[in-house]
């Protein structure tokens, strides 16, 4: 075993543990969980720990249920939740076939394997996630308005106020955790919170949302709230986003710097963006992957519901964030399109596959968008060439069909499992009647 994992299994003793949760993710990004006893980990290190792979969405059929869990020793953590006398700790975990090979359903393998392509091609990938969600008084009931923890707006300070204080929870517990947090604060919506990652690469940033989602999730039981990802729980409010900061590193250069161009943005930045305009809307249907999410898109609000990108321009799919003077390294571009909810891991992987290919291609980027895009007409939308997303999960699914680039970069196996667990959640949700059509029609018809 190397040092990584003798660290672990002296911090068994030392700290206490005595559960070890094994943390993994199904294809859709919900995430799974094993408690071994310390006793198992040495063997869980050296040869995983089987599970049946075809009771997870998406990983296996019946005649080849076996998997592995294979701990990555690089992340492990107390959960600061669950007490720290006797303590528990946990670590992702890499999925793996009896033969020891990468299991083609593993998000985590997907993302690595594409960084593995960047990494070829010289690149590290960072990112930066500003995470949205809403805290309610409680667990909504069936069929009812969930209830904001607060009325409080973008930026409010309240005094006493139950979103900073949960907030300040939150993020204490990421931070006993080796989570970096960058910034805090109220969004617009009521009860609608907002917390800033700081950077990291990209795998590392994958498991950090998943983890913050969780953290987030324990905090708000353990004071009686419930919180939701939900990337759009009100009509009249804005929806929860994960708009994503994004930069290209050449060792410890910055790709997407190149002093005295335009907004400082390099030629390789510029085809960055280019290809992930080009295929925006063939990955869509990953980076907001819920019947729900085209509500948030179709809402304005800071939603983004046209391929165009700007500097400073919050309407637009791509912007380009103000430079800050003898600071190459900050250098990058942020992704307004992600919703909340979808799984880091498949986003990621095709954000940067769509990005790299841009630049493979030398892909050029289309004029800028300076106007505020929801404001214009739709004529004005046209003449200016700007092409609108998909707007509901069936669009998006029908992009994705076709895919070339995503079928490549999720493998065989997860791009037909998602395609058709996605289909199937449409066909379900075109079949309801909505409150909305019994308070229009019912009257009237």
């Amino acid at each position: 075993m190397g040092k990584q994992e003798d660290f672990v299994l002296r911090a068994l003793e030392e700290r206490d543990v005595r559960f070890v949760r094994l943390w993994f993710t199904d294809v859709l990004g919900s995430l799974k969980s094993v408690a071994i006893a310390p006793a198992e980990l040495e063997g869980a290190f050296s040869e995983g720990i089987g599970f049946d792979g075809s009771a997870i969405q998406g990983f296996a059929r019946v005649h080849e249920a076996d998997m592995l869990l294979k701990p990555d020793p690089s992340t492990f953590q107390i959960l600061p939740w669950r007490g720290e006398a006797p303590a528990t700790a946990r670590m992702f975990c890499d999925i793996a076939m009896p033969d020891g090979s990468p299991s083609f359903a593993d998000p985590r393998h997907v993302l690595k394997r594409t960084l593995t392509k960047a990494s070829e091609a010289g690149f590290t990938f960072y990112t930066h996630p500003e995470i949205e969600f809403y805290v309610f008084r409680g667990k909504p009931d069936v069929g009812g308005r969930p209830v904001p923890v607060d009325d409080s707006g973008y930026f409010d300070h309240t005094a006493q106020g139950g979103g900073q204080d949960f907030r300040r929870e939150v993020i204490t517990m990421l931070e006993n955790m080796g989570i970096s947090v960058e910034f805090s604060h109220h969004e617009g919506g009521p009860g609608q919170q907002e917390i800033d990652l700081r950077y990291a690469d990209a795998l590392s940033t994958a498991d950090n949302v998943m983890t913050f989602r969780t953290v987030v999730r324990e905090v708000a039981l353990s004071q009686g709230k419930w919180a939701s990802f939900m990337p759009k729980p009100f009509t009249e409010h804005p929806g929860s986003a994960m708009h994503t900061h994004l930069s290209l590193f050449e060792g410890d250069e910055n790709a997407f710097y190149e002093a005295g161009a335009e907004y400082q943005l390099s030629a390789t930045g510029r085809s960055f963006i280019a290809g992930v305009l080009e295929h925006t809307a063939e990955i869509t249907a990953v980076t907001n992957q819920w019947v729900n999410s085209y509500k948030r898109l179709a809402s304005g609000y800071e939603a983004p519901n046209y391929l165009s990108w700007g500097h400073n321009n919050r309407s637009a799919l791509v912007r380009v964030p103000m430079y800050k003077p003898h600071k190459s390294g900050s250098a990058r571009v942020e992704h307004r399109g992600i919703d909340a909810g979808c799984n880091p891991y498949l986003t990621y992987a095709l954000v940067l596959a769509a990005g790299l290919k841009g630049i493979e291609n030398g892909s050029t980027l289309p004029p800028e968008t300076e106007d505020n895009v929801w404001s214009l007409t739709d004529r004005e939308r046209k003449t200016m060439g700007l092409t609108p997303m998909p707007r509901n999960l069936d669009e998006a699914i029908r992009e994705m069909e076709s895919s070339e680039l995503v079928a490549e970069t999720l493998g065989e196996h997860v791009f037909d499992f998602f395609l058709r667990n996605k289909r199937q959640e449409w066909d379900a949700y075109r079949s309801q009647v909505t409150q909305f059509e019994i308070d229009r029609l019912l009257p009237v018809l």
